[in-house]
């Protein structure tokens, strides 16, 4: 991954190593889950499953990074969707791949052009536009 920014390549490389290390430990966790156990609470009706928090982790790296910092033209996020979504395992990797992938070119924007769209809607933070 690129992180040649000029004049904040070590901010660029912090935000980005703890994001791998983020995705990492959901790679490593999703590593011990089968199809059904991904979509199993550990105390039904009060915790997440897995995959709903990788879901969730995903609208909201794609909302803060795609819609907000980068500007980027995304479908309106459903919050409440992803504290619901179920899938494969498969398919949770894939939603931490593609993070993997669109994070540093997201964290580039914001470090070299600042935030592009801070009336991006798809949080419930009252104060994203100050951010």
């Amino acid at each position: 991954m690129d992180t040649s920014v000029t004049g904040h390549p070590a901010l660029l490389d912090a935000f980005l190593g703890v994001a791998a290390e983020l995705l990492d430990g959901v790679d490593a966790a999703l590593d011990t889950l089968d199809d059904s156990t991904v979509n199993g609470s550990p105390v039904p009706g009060t915790v997440n499953s897995p995959f709903a928090l990788v879901a969730h982790i995903h609208g909201m790296a794609q909302f803060w990074g795609g819609a907000f910092a980068a500007g980027e033209d995304l479908p309106p996020r459903d919050r409440d969707a992803e504290f619901e979504a179920t899938g494969t395992v498969d398919e949770a990797r894939h939603l931490t791949a593609e993070l993997r992938d669109r994070l540093p070119g997201w964290a580039t924007v914001a470090v070299t052009d600042g935030i592009r769209n801070r009336s991006a809607k798809g949080t419930s933070r009252k104060d994203a536009a100050f951010v």
